[in-house]
């Protein structure tokens, strides 16, 4: 009879863990399928910090759960990079440091699920944004060439008492639209300023501090055949 019962105990035992095999495939851990940051493409002052956070969403279904930070990137745990950490930096933790003026994009990765998101570094306190080189006010350009050399346009804020090249992260305006065409510094022909249509125009650029725009002086740029 002894022997019965122990025949019954471990048959119900295997039965458990059948039934537990079937339900969640004998507890093996739920994989992580999806990542998102929170909060998207936030922005932060040169010097200054703030959090993100990965939530990932698993296999299972389960409501999205806050992955902490580490180097293993597998499981409930994600992996943080920043894609230029010369403008942001990112800890394990998910902490961003804002480096120098510019964007910087975000990974966090957990097993093959990935997500990405924007960093947008400014500065604090901007007073003003003057363009250059050496204060110039006008020049001529040729239809169809490109600025090249010290006719490149840049733009400088002042901030803290402190001088920063922001050419890369100023929004650039043209009074009369289709006379120049406008690049950022980090594209190919890299230089602000291409001519486009024999005219004369205005150009500008806009620097977003905090709450404040920033507007800079103007200069004029004509267009010639």
């Amino acid at each position: 009879m002894k022997w019965n019962v122990r025949v019954m105990g471990a048959f119900a035992v295997l039965a458990t863990l059948a039934l537990a095999a079937s339900c969640r495939g004998f507890f093996q851990n739920p994989v992580i399928t999806s990542v998102t940051i929170d909060p998207p493409n936030p922005t932060v002052s040169i010097g200054q910090t703030t959090p993100l956070t990965a939530l990932g969403t698993d296999n299972e279904g389960d409501p999205p759960v806050a992955l902490k930070g580490g180097t293993t990137c597998t499981g409930d745990t994600v992996c943080w990079s920043s894609g230029t950490p010369s403008v942001a930096t990112i800890n394990t933790g998910g902490l961003v440091t804002g480096v120098t003026a510019g964007t910087s994009t975000i990974t966090a990765a957990s097993g093959t699920a990935t997500a990405t998101t924007t960093v947008t570094v400014t500065l604090a306190n901007v007073t003003s944004i003057t363009l250059g080189p050496n204060g110039i006010s006008s020049f001529s350009l040729t239809e169809n060439t490109t600025a090249s050399g010290n006719d490149c346009v840049t733009a400088t804020a002042q901030a803290g008492g402190q001088t920063v090249d922001v050419t890369e992260s100023v929004t650039w305006q043209t009074g009369t639209p289709g006379v120049i065409t406008v690049y950022n510094q980090s594209e190919d022909p890299m230089c602000v300023l291409a001519g486009a249509t024999p005219n004369t125009t205005t150009l500008y650029a806009t620097y977003q501090s905090g709450d404040a725009t920033i507007t800079s002086n103007s200069i004029t740029v004509t267009v010639t055949q």
